[in-house]
């Protein structure tokens, strides 16, 4: 190529738009088109009146329309435009850069309009144009690309965009919750609190929706479920809505009913062989002393299937006393479970969180002077430690066993080495964080970029490009 044709466009030409993840696009350039347009769907604005965001959906293959990326924006303008045919249309503008053949990418403004029934996915107008000459009678004078880019989109590096990330919580002012907000803005991210209660579903099959407060819920990148114990039932529903739509949920709705049942997470740690203290779990036993004998007898630990922060956790320290709560719990129809008390342990358990594949902070959590129970929420006491290797590897096991994401892996230093004692799929942070000094939010929004911010790529596309 000359120095000449260098600086020489033809009437169509193959671009890339890098900062969105547009790696080739087919444009028409319109010297006749103040500014360029790009093709855009689901176009939903987003963001506060001080930073506005839009994100949308591309499909940058004409003849492929079952083939998106999803790409999010800053707004820098509202504009009129009036297309060729004379009809006028309020678009967003946004600010991108631009590649055309070797020349380094120049930023331009662009209007997102759908062009579904287009030929060109992008019209490249003057602004984008200046320094170039235009030769109408030719096209492709520049490198060529192909599609066949997309279909090695996962081995190119991730395209940075802002996300839509909703917290699922009741609490809007709790401490995690907070952290993980800063941490989300932090990364030019939005990030809001669903009320889980006040959310309502539309099972439609073709469009399932959540709705919130009288209106939709708009697309969600990814879901952080925050739910109580005692909303596990609906929470867990709501969940599977978002994932019914195609959102990432950072802990999936099976898998948190599944840490919430006691018994059934007791028994699929015990099919993946994660050390555990002795259990027993019966429905209406007539044969208490029996039972009791199953965990090495008394003392032993009492717990309802549906406790959390150690409420409905009970220690009996004769068979007298562990008889009189089972006949109790046993009234009140409450489905428990009985297990060994390590008294080694001295009232102390280690409190793993883990991420992904990884255990990313660690804490010793004390009981109370007269109290048995190591919850902070129950008066225990928060301390730093050194998890070990093995440690690490029961906490990491014990998480991706139940099939969670993130976890907080309780622990009981024995003399027969590590037991796990509960997983929990929503972990406080601030006690933790406390502690081991790290801004735990962080570590879960870079796990979420992780996840999320690359393109959704079709599991046939292969299949159906070639």
């Amino acid at each position: 190529m000359n120095e000449k044709e260098k600086n020489t466009l033809g009437w169509q030409e193959w671009v890339a738009l890098p900062k969105i993840g547009l790696s080739a696009l087919l444009a028409k350039t319109d010297t006749g088109a103040a500014t360029s347009a790009l093709h855009a769907f689901n176009i939903q604005p987003f963001g506060s009146e001080s930073n506005p965001k839009v994100r949308f959906g591309i499909n940058p293959i004409d003849e492929n329309k079952s083939y998106a990326i999803y790409c999010s924006a800053n707004v820098t303008d509202m504009r009129e435009v009036t297309s060729s045919n004379g009809i006028s249309e309020i678009r967003y503008v946004i600010k991108t850069f631009l590649k055309i053949g070797d020349e380094e990418p120049k930023e331009i403004e662009v209007t997102l309009t759908n062009r579904e029934n287009m030929k060109y996915r992008m019209i490249l107008g003057r602004s984008a144009l200046e320094g170039f000459n235009i030769n109408a009678q030719e096209s492709f004078i520049q490198k060529k690309l192909s599609y066949d880019l997309y279909k090695n989109f996962k081995k190119q590096s991730a395209t940075k965009r802002s996300l839509r990330i909703a917290i699922l919580s009741v609490e809007p002012k709790n401490h995690s919750n907070q952290k993980i907000i800063e941490s989300a803005e932090k990364h030019d991210h939005v990030c809001e609190i669903i009320n889980t209660k006040r959310c309502y579903l539309n099972l439609k099959s073709h469009k399932p929706e959540v709705h919130y407060n009288g209106k939709e819920l708009p697309f969600f990148d990814a879901i952080i479920p925050r739910i109580g114990s005692s909303l596990t039932f609906y929470g867990t529903a709501v969940v599977r809505q978002f994932e019914a739509m195609g959102t990432f949920c950072l802990n999936s709705s099976g898998a948190i009913g599944l840490s919430r049942d006691k018994l059934a997470a007791h028994q699929t740690l015990i099919k993946h062989a994660i050390p555990m203290p002795s259990t027993a779990f019966a429905n209406s036993p007539h044969d208490t002393e029996n039972l009791i004998s199953l965990v090495d007898g008394v003392p032993l630990i009492l717990k309802l299937l549906e406790s959390t922060q150690g409420k409905g956790v009970l220690l009996a320290e004769s068979k007298k006393a562990a008889s009189g709560i089972i006949s109790a719990f046993q009234r009140l129809q409450a489905p428990f479970i009985l297990q060994e008390f390590e008294a080694e342990s001295g009232g102390s358990d280690l409190r793993c969180l883990v991420i992904g594949n990884k255990v990313v902070a660690g804490m010793i959590r004390s009981a109370g002077e007269g109290d048995f129970r190591s919850n902070l929420h129950a008066g225990g006491v928060a301390s730093k430690a050194n998890v070990t290797k093995e440690e690490k590897l029961i906490s990491i096991k014990a998480t991706k066993a139940l099939g969670l994401e993130m976890a907080g892996v309780d622990i009981l230093r024995t003399p027969d080495g590590p037991k796990v004692i509960e997983v929990n799929s929503s972990p406080g942070l601030q006690g933790i964080g406390s502690v081991s000094k790290l801004n735990l939010g962080e570590v879960i929004i870079s796990h979420i970029e992780k996840k999320v911010v690359t393109s959704t790529r079709p599991k046939a596309f292969n299949k159906s490009l070639s």
